[in-house]
């Protein structure tokens, strides 16, 4: 037992994530054509990104480079090992394996970069954790098909994703469909996961929204994300399936029976809508008032019911950031910064992005996830973005992250003694990425420093922060020395 009594278990998978949109670069590298993150600009906690349909050569579209794992891979890795890790977290650019989204064959370079990779994680001892579409949807099938509104994405994805499976299903065993698939339930989902901006030039503020279009596309994402682990299920079973949920917290402001009610709206929503879907195979019983009460039709097909529940997932994975509060008085102070929704909790700190800062709740949370569904979870999104200082000597000092790390390892292994079968922890931005809300590079989470800058500079050199040596320290003990 650890120095609190918690123990977490023997074959726990410790680990970092990533997306290829914000780490790989090379975005135009050996036939790779381009992604919707590629023609995003960058902006900051009080600019939004702009999203343009044609380069503007004097702008500067941080995906394109990134943190360049492309040709990083092999130091990022010994550096990933260094740290102690079994399981790393990363994407497939589908852009890279299908440039426009419609090839029937895919592009061989693509395949032969992932192979590089994957062979490099093993001889590592770290086994890749594979997400299929992390917000890096083709661009010619958001500019051409206005994205995933259009139903005939779903088999383009099943051939996408399928080749994936034939090729690397003896060197991967856990695969995600889809990343923070619940994003679609919001408006920001319309840029980051949806992809419905055929024609679209402006803000990420002002990009178009039809709840009824954006509820059809997510309904779409699910039949895709059905569809393949049907196919995972029947041709390699061994293979383990899991969905990716972007789980926001929140409580009820008072303990008002209005803001209870409005709180669980609030969560079912936010958080239960899709997973109910994705675990249960079904929509859940109050999808019906909803659809109805916002102008929602679902275009369900024949066979679109019975597909959900032959694809239902194996694991339950997340993303855990923040809290937010939900009140009905109107008293509520609402959060600021970038992606924050709901209101402030009074009780918390905030990050310098306006994100509150609560690992009670994420216990809090596992437990409720688990409690409803009863499937091995995984937390594969987990950290704090803050500004770093590179000291003269090179050092970076950043015991804010240590101290956040701490902080939600220990609710974590409280879960577990809770009850909960927490299987991994994979901490987010474990190398320097671009921030995929605001496309900055000052938005640092990472134990690994890049030298790259928000105008584009630097040499890419990286360097062990003080958080580094801790989270090695931390996998070394399994959990136990948090101190």
């Amino acid at each position: 037992m650890g120095k609190d009594g918690i123990k977490f278990p023997d074959n726990f998978l410790w680990g970092g994530a990533t997306a290829a949109n914000q780490y790989e670069g090379a975005w135009d590298v050996d036939g790779k054509g381009a992604s919707v993150p590629d023609h995003m600009r960058g902006g900051d906690i009080n600019t939004p990104r702009q999203i343009d349909v044609e380069f503007d050569p004097n702008a500067l579209y941080p995906s394109h480079e990134a943190t360049d794992f492309y040709h990083h891979y092999e130091e990022d890795i010994a550096l990933f090992a260094e740290m102690g890790w079994n399981v790393f977290r990363m994407s497939i650019n589908w852009a890279r394996l299908f440039p426009t989204g419609e090839e029937t064959e895919p592009n061989q370079a693509g395949l032969e970069f992932y192979d590089r990779v994957f062979d490099c994680l093993l001889a590592h001892g770290i086994q890749p954790l594979v997400t299929l579409s992390h917000y890096e949807l083709p661009y010619h099938l958001a500019a051409t098909y206005n994205g995933w509104a259009d139903r005939r994405l779903v088999d383009l994805f099943l051939r996408y994703a399928s080749c994936c499976l034939d090729r690397w299903h003896d060197k991967v065993k856990y695969w995600l469909t889809f990343n923070e698939i619940n994003t679609g339930t919001m408006t920001m989902g319309c840029t980051l996961s949806l992809g419905t901006l055929k024609g679209f030039t402006g803000t990420m503020a002002e990009v178009r929204d039809d709840i009824n279009e954006r509820y059809n596309a997510l309904h779409h994402q699910f039949l895709a994300s059905a569809k393949v682990i049907k196919y995972a299920h029947e041709t390699y079973p061994d293979l383990k399936m899991g969905n990716m949920d972007c789980f926001i917290l929140s409580y009820a402001a008072t303990c008002d029976p209005a803001d209870q009610l409005a709180n669980q709206d609030e969560m079912r929503r936010m958080n239960w809508y899709c997973s109910d879907v994705q675990v249960r195979g079904a929509y859940p019983s109050y999808a019906r008032r909803f659809w109805d009460e916002n102008g929602i039709k679902i275009k369900m097909q024949p066979g679109d019911e019975e597909l959900l529940r032959e694809g239902k997932i194996d694991f339950y994975t997340l993303s855990y950031y923040m809290s937010s509060v939900v009140g009905t008085h109107g008293d509520v102070e609402q959060g600021k910064g970038n992606m924050v929704m709901g209101g402030r909790n009074p009780y918390l700190e905030v990050s310098d992005w306006g994100w509150s800062i609560d690992s009670k709740g994420l216990r809090f949370s596992l437990n409720e996830i688990y409690d409803r569904y009863q499937i091995p979870l995984m937390v594969v999104e987990n950290g704090f973005g803050a500004f770093d200082t590179v000291e003269e000597d090179g050092s970076i000092h950043d015991p804010y992250r240590i101290d956040y790390l701490r902080k939600h390892v220990r609710d974590m292994g409280e879960a577990i003694e809770d009850g909960v079968d927490l299987i991994g922890y994979t901490w987010w931005g474990p190398i320097d990425v671009v921030s995929a809300g605001t496309g900055e590079m000052r938005k640092r989470y990472g134990f690994i420093y890049v030298d790259k800058h928000d105008d584009g500079t630097g040499d890419l050199h990286r360097s062990r922060k003080d958080s580094f040596f801790y989270y090695k320290r931390l996998i070394a003990s399994n959990g136990t020395e948090l101190d």
